[in-house]
C-alpha cells in the first residue's frame, strides 16, 4: 500500500526537526553505544507501527554488521539467540517503557536492568526510547511513506 504523506513535517517546524535530530544523534554517541541505539530504535519502531523507522534503524545495523537474520528476530528477542543479557534487558526496558501508559515498568524490568547498565546508561536509554516514539508518533500519523529508495547515506 502506498500512501501519501499528510504533512511534511520535517519542512515546516525545521528548527524542532534538527533538535530532535541532533537529540537522535546524541543518542547514538552516547555511552550505549551505536548498535545497541539502532536495536532499541528498531524494536520500539516495530511496536509502533512506524515503517519508515523500521526500515532505517534495520539498514542502519545491518550497514554496522549485524547480521540480518539475527535482525529478523529482534520481534521475538525472548526466543532468539543472537542477543547478549545487556540486549536482553535493554529491549526488555524498551517494551515496558514504551507500553506506558497500558502499564509501567515493574521494579523486577528495573532490576534486569540495574545488572547491565550504570544510571548514566540508563538515563540515556531513556532518552533513546524517548525520542524513537516522537520519530514514530510523527511518522505514523502524519503517514509518512518508506522511500523507495532511501536517502544517500541512509
Amino acid at each position: 500500500m502506498t500512501q501519501a504523506a499528510r504533512l511534511d513535517f520535517y519542512h515546516h517546524a525545521p528548527n524542532n526537526f534538527r533538535a530532535m535530530l541532533a537529540l537522535s544523534n546524541s543518542v547514538k554517541d552516547s555511552s550505549l553505544g551505536l548498535q545497541l541505539a539502532e536495536l532499541v530504535f528498531l524494536r520500539v519502531s516495530q511496536i509502533n507501527g512506524c515503517g519508515v523507522c523500521i526500515d532505517m534503524h534495520w539498514r542502519a545495523l545491518v550497514k554496522e554488521g549485524r547480521d540480518p537474520r539475527h535482525l529478523n528476530t529482534v520481534s521475538a528477542w525472548r526466543e532468539s539467540p543472537f542477543f547478549s543479557a545487556r540486549e536482553r534487558a535493554a529491549l526488555n526496558w524498551a517494551e515496558a517503557v514504551n507500553a506506558i501508559p497500558q502499564r509501567e515498568p515493574t521494579d523486577a524490568d528495573f532490576a534486569q536492568l540495574k545488572e547491565h547498565f550504570s544510571d548514566n546508561e540508563i538515563a540515556e536509554l531513556g532518552y533513546a526510547i524517548a525520542v524513537i516514539r516522537g520519530w514514530n508518533m510523527f511518522n505514523v500519523s502524519l503517514r509518512m511513506p518508506i522511500p523507495e529508495v532511501p536517502a544517500p547515506g541512509m
